[in-house]
């Protein structure tokens, strides 16, 4: 059986990434990494689905243990990528992705050089506003925090070794089945 690629899906906040991910995860032969958090979960979460929710000692042990791809600490609870579940299913010839943010993206791309990176890009910052004030779930200070984000964020899009602009959903997975299959080969 061929092992799957090891993916590092990135991208500005409002840029669609999740509904990319909607869409690629029908495919059958993609599937989502999941996290572990020390945060509680949230209504309607599920363990393992979701997250792994554990304890911050259990996740501080999982540091030691060098268990993560990476991993960081925000709003004082821990947020990582666990190895051997990514692993096992990367075995199983599944393309494996994580939705992650650029740091842990930096991270995982110096510990796995064999990785897979791609960026999502919008068509424009206009049209990336416009987005996250449609998306009517954020007050306008969390708004501007995502904004100001992404010009911290624009810094490391030149590290990716793929952009995918994200001006039309079917056209964006079509090009990231695309890159999967010409570096499945």
């Amino acid at each position: 059986m061929k092992k799957g690629k090891l993916v590092v899906y990135t991208g500005y906040s409002g840029v669609g990434k999740g509904t990319i991910m909607k869409e690629l995860l029908k495919r059958g032969d993609i599937r989502l990494s999941v996290s572990c958090t020390t945060r509680a979960p949230r209504e309607g979460e599920i363990d393992g689905v979701n997250y792994y929710f554990v304890s911050k000692e259990k996740f501080e042990q999982m540091i030691a243990e060098d268990s993560f791809l990476e991993y960081a600490q925000y709003c004082d609870n821990y947020y990582g990528t666990p190895e051997e579940p990514i692993n096992r299913m990367l075995d199983q010839g599944y393309n494996v992705f994580l939705e992650i943010e650029v740091q842990g993206g930096m991270q995982v791309m110096k510990k796995r050089p064999d990785c897979l990176s791609i960026f999502i890009i919008p068509p424009s910052f206009e049209e990336l506003e416009r987005r996250l004030r449609g998306r009517n779930t954020e007050d306008e200070e969390t708004i501007q925090k995502r904004l100001c984000a992404v010009e911290e964020e624009k810094k490391y899009i030149d590290k990716y070794a793929h952009t995918v602009l994200n001006d039309d959903v079917s056209r964006a997975v079509e090009e990231i089945v695309s890159i999967l299959e010409d570096n499945n080969e």
